[in-house]
């Protein structure tokens, strides 16, 4: 079954209001057994955009839906064109302190897992062991036909012999990869099909208007049933596929922390939802509870 997505959500004015004191993820995170459950807004200070912060893509940008993605050559034409491109600048993003706090708090045994919602890998460069990709990742490439998955340093290989020389200047970079090109900047890009088979390649990601595969929905139910609390990082909940973690959270009696500078459509079902800039939030936590924090890395 394929769903119509839903892209955008309109706070209403009877939401809770938020704390800017993170004292509540730091009981949640001292008692233990914490599922982290993170969204664009955690990698926004690696200079990946969200989609609805404020300045969110979503603003300039409408994602790719899987029906348009198989439905004609010409829109695969265009994703892959800007998605190579955006790569370019995506693969060079570094974790900044919000990740390398989930990480640090995995170390030290007070988190029992981590969903994420993204698809940039940021996590695990930060150190977080045993991440579950929610909405898979831009690292791999499915093929449509055959099934067979390849790395994607293998099929930018393959697109860069196909385009020699194809360097448009893009208007931006979304949280999905892609680069903000026009359709003149696209127009003369060659896809290239499956090395085996011949046939269609997607990113090993879920786009919009298809679902999580069946396992990896449950494998994350499973998560959310086994933790004793659910702490959400840079998330507005408005995609239902990680909005039913919280929800499943709070109906079974487990405490739901969040922490985004903006409201939610998860907020009602939260103990507090912590207002504030996900490193600084993060590393205070970190301080109170005496974990250490790896220094960032410095760019290549």
């Amino acid at each position: 079954m394929r769903v119509r997505p839903t892209l955008r959500w309109t706070p209403t004015g009877d939401l809770p209001p938020a704390t800017t004191d993170p004292e509540p993820v730091v009981d949640a995170l001292r008692a233990g057994g914490v599922l982290v459950l993170s969204g664009a807004g955690i990698s926004t200070e690696s200079g990946i955009p969200d989609y609805r912060g404020e300045g969110g893509s979503l603003s300039r940008h409408t994602p790719m839906t899987f029906q348009e993605f198989v439905g004609g050559a010409a829109a695969r034409r265009r994703y892959w064109a800007r998605s190579h491109l955006g790569r370019r600048t995506f693969g060079r993003a570094l974790p900044n302190a919000g990740h390398r706090a989930v990480a640090a708090f995995g170390r030290d045994g007070l988190v029992s897992g981590v969903i994420t919602q993204n698809v940039d890998g940021l996590h695990q460069a930060a150190g977080s062991e045993g991440v579950v990709e929610l909405h898979g990742s831009l690292d791999r490439v499915v093929c449509l036909s055959c099934g067979r998955m390849s790395p994607r340093s293998e099929l930018a290989e393959r697109l860069e012999a196909a385009n020699p020389g194809f360097s448009p200047v893009a208007a931006g970079i979304n949280p999905d990869g892609d680069a903000d090109l026009t359709d003149d900047q696209v127009v003369g890009f060659r896809v290239v099909p499956c090395a085996v088979c011949g046939g269609v390649l997607k990113p090993d990601v879920v786009f919009f208007g298809e679902t999580v595969p069946p396992q990896r929905a449950e494998l994350c139910r499973r998560m959310v049933r086994e933790a004793d609390s659910l702490l959400v990082l840079g998330s507005s909940l408005t995609v239902m596929s990680g909005l039913r973690f919280v929800r499943l959270a709070a109906e079974s009696g487990k405490p739901v922390l969040i922490v985004n500078r903006d409201p939610t459509r998860g907020d009602r079902h939260a103990r507090a939802r912590v207002g504030l800039p996900l490193g600084a939030a993060l590393t205070t936590v970190a301080g109170r509870l005496g974990v250490t924090v790896e220094e960032e890395e410095a760019a290549a």
